[in-house]
């Protein structure tokens, strides 16, 4: 398993486990799956509502939580698939 830490006792300091705790949000309020651009767009916007900036290098650090953190988002119809969900337990 990839992950090292829980991101759900996120520390301050660490933006991948913060932005992984937006990312299991969103995915949580979808349904529990959705195509990868959906969850970079709300994920800028939940970003955006908190008052913090949204950079260009959002979607990118999204795909590097879901492959950094493999025990809790997996890909429902397989490698190559766009589509992201948290995996069962998860939430």
């Amino acid at each position: 398993m990839a992950q090292t830490r829980n991101p759900w006792s996120v520390r301050k300091s660490d933006p991948l486990e913060q932005l992984a705790q937006d990312v299991a949000a969103v995915l949580k309020s979808m349904g529990g799956s959705a195509h990868q651009a959906v969850v970079v767009d709300c994920v800028a916007a939940l970003k955006r509502q908190r008052g913090e900036s949204v950079t260009g290098d959002l979607a990118a650090r999204i795909v590097e939580v879901f492959e950094h953190y493999r025990d809790l988002f997996f890909r429902p119809f397989g490698e190559g698939s766009m589509r992201w969900a948290l995996a069962p337990g998860a939430a």
